[in-house]
């Protein structure tokens, strides 16, 4: 068998491979397609039967009359706050309580890490009554703490992705940290931060996308109109114009957005950070 041939018999075995991905793209990418195309639309465009995907003209204006009937600069702002705050907090806390499971023995840390774990399995809706009613008794209800401050206490999830790093960290460095005088704190920062950059813009990435697209907690929380973030004020808006799909598609495209370009920005890292961390997308 030539090498041309060869090359070619191996090509093909990965046709049905690469169709498979294609196929998968188009079914995730084919809601996004429709609601950017429906938010170019005219109202009686969007209703139309038979459904055409593209618009005969693009209606740019839906954007701006989108922005007028929500204040959506506002809630843009107040989920942009919590957000930023969330994705601070997690950063700070995640990997010092981590590094401490994964590099440094202390009586007890195995335990801690498999009730850490055994947290995961427990929903968000068994514990959030409980949680309603130590915030609303700490008179915190209609503010952002309930939102941000368990941020700076870390995530479960967050913290077996860097624990599962900082564990596969060589030992040789750490310990020649060590005889070179450092103590813990400076191994931590010197050394173990650096190295965990991938690991970090994983967390960075899962606490962005998390505290961005959340509609749960501040629907718990949060009653006044001007404190909503921008998932409760696009329910407000198809609550007020249920029948508007064309402005409520701009709307969403826009809350969409800012999701995309940061993981665009930082998808080389996140997937690294995967890869190294040992964790399964």
């Amino acid at each position: 068998m030539t090498k041309s041939k060869a090359f070619y018999i191996k090509r093909a075995k990965l046709v049905p491979q690469y169709t498979f991905i294609i196929i998968l793209c188009i079914v995730f990418l084919a809601p996004f397609l429709v609601m950017l195309t429906t938010s170019l639309k005219t109202s009686a465009e969007a209703f139309e039967l038979p459904v055409h995907l593209w618009p005969r003209q693009a209606i740019w204006s839906n954007y701006p009359e989108a922005f007028a009937k929500i204040p959506y600069m506002r809630y843009m702002a107040n989920t942009v706050y919590i957000t930023v705050l969330s994705v601070v907090g997690q950063l700070i806390s995640t990997p010092l309580v981590a590094y401490s499971l994964a590099r440094i023995k202390w009586r007890g840390s195995k335990v801690v890490s498999a009730l850490i774990m055994a947290t995961m399995m427990i929903p968000y809706t068994v514990t959030m009554i409980p949680l309603y009613r130590i915030w609303s008794q700490l008179g915190f209800t209609n503010t952002y703490m309930p939102l941000i401050a368990p941020a700076f206490f870390g995530s479960p999830f967050y913290i077996i992705i860097m624990r599962q790093f900082f564990a596969g960290l060589p030992t040789s460095l750490m310990e020649a940290a060590k005889i070179d005088g450092a103590g813990e704190l400076r191994r931590y920062v010197s050394i173990a931060l650096p190295l965990s950059k991938p690991a970090l813009t994983t967390v960075g990435i899962y606490a962005f996308i998390s505290a961005w697209s959340d509609y749960l907690a501040p629907l718990i929380y949060i009653n006044k109109t001007e404190k909503l973030t921008l998932s409760l004020g696009l329910q407000s808006f198809l609550s007020q114009y249920s029948v508007d799909w064309t402005h409520l598609m701009a709307a969403a495209s826009i809350f969409v957005a800012p999701v995309v370009i940061f993981f665009l920005i930082f998808q080389k890292n996140f997937v690294e950070g995967i890869a190294t961390s040992g964790i399964k997308a």
